[in-house]
């Protein structure tokens, strides 16, 4: 759009508009008449300005003023665009995430890969959570999330609460704070078409922190599936990692044996021990379907 710059030219000056245009030329002064008495001499006229008339009683008619420059129309302000509203689609406020509807008995079994599902993937460290999380959520037919509460966790980076110096109120005050982050990410996500798969540690032994707390941030229809492959197997995973990723072998088996408690619990829980990513996520489709089909309690 152009925007006027200054205001408008006045039209070009036509002839006889100069400055002194419509002035009359100097007068002359009568001198005595031939048949006159000549007397004493008369008093001369105080010398003239060239180009003004000459004194007399009587005033030279006032130059007539050039006509005003005729300025072109204004035309009207243009109208004001639409605000810009780029960056503000307004999206669904996200809510808690009921419990997934039952298909009819005499319908097919839901699909899992192509449902909108919030899904909390629990095990230990070494289970697989992580490389399953993101196999599930890069293959569904349906956009999915994969949101990691270890990722949310280390966000922090000055005054980080590593649980491995041990655990104490700041590394249950970030843990629990991560926690929140994630519950409202996937809410927010799920509440514009997008599935959540969240990954965490969870012992069966620490309800309300625990369980609790992701069934209280996300929604009652959050379905946790449990990642329990052999201690061995644990123990070499965990070998292959670097950094404060990387726990003590004594940590670790602590840990699997914690989590040992969720068998009897009622939730689905799958052995990986002998399966690949790929098996893996496939097992975890087909047990999904089932807690579609019937949801836990828990």
């Amino acid at each position: 759009m152009q925007h006027a710059v200054g205001s408008p030219l006045p039209p070009p000056q036509q002839p006889g508009q100069g400055p002194h245009a419509g002035w009359a030329p100097a007068g002359h002064h009568p001198g005595p008449h031939p048949a006159a008495p000549q007397g004493p001499g008369p008093v001369p006229p105080p010398p003239q300005a060239p180009g003004f008339p000459a004194a007399s009683g009587t005033v030279p008619p006032a130059p007539p003023q050039p006509p005003a420059p005729q300025h072109a129309a204004v035309p009207p302000a243009p109208a004001q665009p639409a605000p810009d509203t780029t960056g503000h689609v307004p999206l669904p406020p996200g809510g808690p995430v009921g419990v997934p509807t039952a298909p009819p008995a005499t319908a097919a079994p839901a699909d899992p890969t192509a449902t909108t599902l919030a899904v909390l993937l629990i095990g230990p460290a070494g289970a697989g959570k992580t490389s399953v999380a993101k196999y599930w959520a890069d293959h569904r037919r349906v956009p999915t999330a994969h949101i990691s509460l270890d990722d949310v966790r280390e966000w922090v980076r000055s005054g980080f609460a590593d649980p491995q110096s041990g655990w104490n109120e700041n590394s249950e005050a970030q843990y629990r704070l991560a926690r929140r982050t994630c519950g409202f990410a996937a809410r927010n996500f799920l509440a514009n078409g997008i599935s959540c798969i969240l990954d965490d540690a969870v012992f069966p032994d620490r309800p309300v922190v625990g369980l609790g707390g992701w069934k209280r941030h996300v929604g009652p229809g959050l379905l946790p599936v449990v990642l329990l492959p052999g201690l061995d197997i644990v123990l070499e995973r965990n070998a292959e990692r670097t950094g404060n990723r990387r726990l003590t072998d004594e940590e670790v088996a602590r840990i699997h044996g914690r989590m040992a408690g969720w068998y009897g619990s009622g939730l689905p829980i799958i052995d990986n021990s002998q399966l690949d990513v790929p098996g893996t996520a496939q097992v975890l489709d087909e047990v999904l379907a089932r807690a579609i089909a019937s949801p836990p309690s828990w």
